[in-house]
């Protein structure tokens, strides 16, 4: 029985840490891109994402899934993600923490003295040279300790992904509550989301110090 429920477990785990890198290696850039636009000069650019911003946050995760998977069939008569829950999945993930990194972002970049921005167009730097050799480098010593609170909340919301009925780690181990009458798979649950999180802790103390460097 151990070993019928840790290979559920590691099926279950495989699907939870796909959703967390899909989320990850999309989300992050998006999460830049939408930065950029609620902190355009350009006012209607400037409105739209900072709404966006504001109902994506001001929402539910569950809500945004329900509605992403199971509302275009309903506007547009017709399920476009088919069989694909793990994409639609995917999309509201990314969707939801791109807003979330985005305030992160931007509280880095306005972290950042303007004198320092200012002192760069005094030396004829770029827009863009302002942004890749002063800003950014600051910016992500600014935004690692809150960006690694949100990457560990990441790997407990990915168990809100049985919503729309994605196999992921609590439903491998709530399974066996069903069908064997027993609860101590989800204590073996628990210690892998533990591992998981306990690694990421780890990986994260390891970036804070190696950009120690930028300290005062």
């Amino acid at each position: 029985m151990f070993w019928s429920v840790t290979l559920s477990l590691l099926e279950g785990l495989r699907e939870v840490v796909k959703l967390f890198a899909l989320t990850l290696v999309f989300s992050l850039p998006l999460g830049l891109a939408v930065t950029f636009g609620s902190m355009s000069k350009c006012r209607p650019v400037s409105w739209f994402f900072n709404v966006l911003v504001w109902i994506v946050r001001g929402t539910p995760l569950m809500l945004q899934l329900i509605l992403i998977f199971y509302g275009p069939g309903i506007w547009l008569g017709h399920n476009i993600w088919g069989s694909q829950r793990m994409l639609a999945c995917t999309v509201a993930f990314v969707l939801n923490y791109a807003c979330y990194f985005s305030v992160i972002y931007r509280g880095g970049i306005e972290g950042v003295p303007a004198g320092q921005r200012e002192a760069g167009e005094v030396l004829g730097l770029t827009r863009r040279q302002i942004f890749f050799k002063i800003t950014l480098l600051q910016m992500v010593k600014r935004i690692v300790p809150p960006m690694s609170n949100e990457i560990i909340t990441l790997v407990k919301d990915t168990s809100l992904a049985r919503i729309i009925a994605v196999y992921e780690l609590i439903w491998a181990g709530q399974t066996f509550i069903k069908g064997a009458a027993i609860i101590w798979p989800l204590f073996m649950t628990g210690i892998f989301y533990l591992a998981f999180s306990g690694i990421l802790t780890l990986l994260f103390g390891y970036i804070e110090k190696k950009l120690s460097y930028f300290s005062a």
